[in-house]
């Protein structure tokens, strides 16, 4: 059998492939965990009226049924493994927001598995679809998502994110519904090493690379394929 040879192979291929491979390995270990740990019906409990620990209602903040709100992202389909991932290093200080680590350590690790399962239960409020492959005169919200920039390094949104921004797996979550200011948030929470750079630092790599109108793009990008209104605008970095 003949070894395959990424060097003749388009970049854009091999990030595909490695961000294809690690998605579903870690989906099918972290997906079995949290189903055998999550119970849906207690974690609506506690998204809807809060938890005996202190921890405020989920949907106070992230809308009746996850939909989110302004400066608050949607929490519904997305994979049971990333929001407990993401509920664990609120809780111990990997991932640092004023705001979600105190709700986040109000929580034992038996509730936060639940809250993930009940929201991965919901359904995801966008649909897997992809625009045609943008040429010359298209935005730069297309690009980023459909081809990616790679003279600076940046891979495909959609390579590793799924048409539209659906997600894949547990290590690289839904993004098609986000607004601009909370994709803004989280860019320079990675830059400021607030956040895990996620699998093998991708994140952390790509977020240093992306300016406020890349992120403003991509985000009006994802609400026109969607069919949705015009997202809120990025803040200017400092």
């Amino acid at each position: 059998m003949n070894r395959l040879n990424t060097k003749t192979l388009p970049r854009a291929w091999v990030a595909a492939g490695i961000c294809m491979l690690m998605a579903t390995a870690a989906w099918a270990q972290d997906n079995a965990k949290a189903a055998l740990q999550g119970q849906a019906a207690a974690g609506e409990k506690i998204a809807r009226a809060g938890s005996a620990g202190g921890a405020a209602a989920c949907a106070s903040c992230h809308g009746a049924n996850g939909e989110g709100q302004a400066g608050f992202p949607a929490l519904a389909g997305q994979h049971a493994g990333y929001l407990v991932r993401q509920l664990n290093q609120l809780a111990s200080g990997a991932r640092q927001n004023p705001v979600m680590a105190p709700m986040a350590k109000a929580l034992s690790e038996q509730e936060r598995a639940d809250v993930a399962a009940y929201y991965a239960s919901l359904k995801l409020s966008i649909k897997p679809v992809r625009g045609p492959l943008p040429g010359k005169k298209d935005d730069d919200g297309a690009w980023l998502v459909e081809r990616g920039r790679w003279a600076d390094g940046i891979p495909a949104c959609a390579q590793c994110h799924g048409p539209g921004g659906v997600g894949v797996g547990q290590d690289f979550p839904a993004i098609g519904h986000l607004t601009a200011d909370y994709m803004q948030a989280q860019v320079d929470a990675w830059n400021k090493g607030q956040r895990d750079a996620g699998p093998l630092g991708l994140m952390g790599a790509v977020a240093k690379k992306l300016t406020a109108e890349d992120i403003q793009a991509v985000a009006t990008y994802y609400q026109r394929l969607h069919g949705g209104a015009a997202p809120q605008a990025a803040p200017a970095k400092p």
